[in-house]
């Protein structure tokens, strides 16, 4: 008999749970499928829950909040923006759709987010020539927060406005709090890969319950009240529906499960390579939580005896989907030319680099062939003691 063929391992799946789809059906019996109803009012009533009441708006993507929050900051033609250089590319894309351009700034290896001391550097210069960057954004990376503090603080030194993208970062925190609040805007992303997903979604929060409001009118075509469809704004179609707003509150509920799902994940790596000289995982910073919206490691060929590109290469070839770290923005055809400071640190993390499958619904068996497949590219055989299945609520390693 031959061997039935193994199941893809993906890096990062949807986990529905028990509520999603009683929320979706009441969307269609009760008919409300488009951009408004009772799905979208409660979806983001809990998401303000979340974030400690502030207020809060769903929109069709994170992407789209970005956008938004950096329009409601007044980013347009000829302003400079201050992003990380390591993020995906949706945070420096928003800005150039104000007609803007990304100025890029380093990671610091604590936590692999933007440098805080870059960001005073570059404040600092653009104060002494007379231009300043009309915002900030700070990316929250694969669930870890930046080093916010420091940022803040000198932002608003220089009364810099500063955006969070924590678009992958539900159930992250920062010195006790959720990130994505402590700046006057946060978006968040609710993509099929994230830590919770509407398959497609996004959430733009601020302080200012106004600004939410604006935000919320241009989302919805920036059409003028009145029965007429008057317009004296630009909008976009930018709302979330409310039948995606229905599998979001079923997702929230379950957030920190999740949350410790996926951190059990990342343990279980950790433990089973913890012999293996030059493989080590993402560190968490000691200001916050990490929720490892996914298990990242690091390689040091030398030591290992197999590189980054090896190791995916070697996956992929036991069917199972592996992925180097973001691809730095001043490394990308589209930002090559961006002003920039530093640079050196993300293309280092980027050339080693590497992030395994880190769903909250993998299996114990499903994550003993990732451990045994990075165990075989390393030239390791066997799995080192002490491996154990995870049993955190709903678990890394439970269906």
């Amino acid at each position: 008999m031959t061997t039935p063929p193994s199941r893809r391992i993906h890096l990062s799946v949807p986990h529905m749970g028990a509520h999603e789809l009683a929320y979706v059906r009441e969307a269609f019996a009760t008919n409300w499928l488009s951009s408004v109803g009772p799905n979208l009012d409660a979806f983001e009533a809990d998401f303000r829950d979340l974030m400690s009441g502030l207020p809060c708006v769903a929109l069709a993507s994170g992407t789209a909040a970005l956008h938004l929050g950096l329009r409601l900051l007044g980013v347009g033609p000829g302003d400079e923006v201050l992003c990380p250089s390591l993020t995906f590319v949706a945070s420096t894309n928003a800005v150039r759709y104000l007609g803007a351009e990304p100025v890029l700034v380093d990671s610091e290896r604590t936590s692999w987010n933007m440098d805080p001391a870059l960001v005073a550097e570059a404040l600092a210069e653009g104060r002494a020539k007379g231009r300043l960057p009309r915002a900030v954004v700070v990316v929250h990376l694969y669930g870890q927060s930046a080093d916010l503090d420091p940022i803040l603080e000198v932002c608003a030194e220089y009364g810099v406005p500063v955006l969070e993208d924590a678009a992958e970062a539900a159930g992250t925190h920062y010195k006790g709090r959720q990130v994505g609040g402590m700046a006057p805007l946060g978006v968040f992303s609710f993509n099929g890969n994230k830590i919770i997903t509407t398959t497609g979604g996004g959430m733009l929060v601020g302080h200012d319950e106004a600004q939410i409001a604006k935000a919320r009118f241009w989302s919805q075509q920036a059409r003028d009240p009145g029965i007429a469809y008057e317009h004296s704004e630009l909008g976009y179609n930018y709302r979330m529906s409310n039948v995606l707003a229905g599998i979001g509150r079923g997702q929230l509920e379950v957030l920190e499960a999740r949350v410790q799902a996926r951190r059990a994940v990342a343990a279980r790596y950790e433990q089973a390579f913890a012999d293996l000289d030059g493989l080590a995982l993402m560190p968490e910073a000691p200001w916050g939580r990490h929720t490892r919206w996914l298990s990242v490691f690091l390689v040091d060929e030398r030591r290992l005896g197999a590189s980054r590109d090896a190791l995916v290469a070697a996956l992929a070839r036991d069917d199972i989907e592996s992925r180097p770290v973001w691809k730095p923005m001043h490394m990308q055809p589209l930002y090559a030319a961006a002003r920039r400071y530093g640079g050196v640190v993300a293309e280092d993390l980027f050339a080693r680099g590497i992030c395994l499958p880190s769903s909250s619904s993998l299996t114990a068996e499903e994550q003993d062939r990732v451990i045994a497949g990075v165990r075989a590219a390393c030239g390791a055989r066997g799995q080192s003691r002490g491996v154990a299945t995870s049993s955190s609520p709903e678990g890394a390693c439970a269906r």
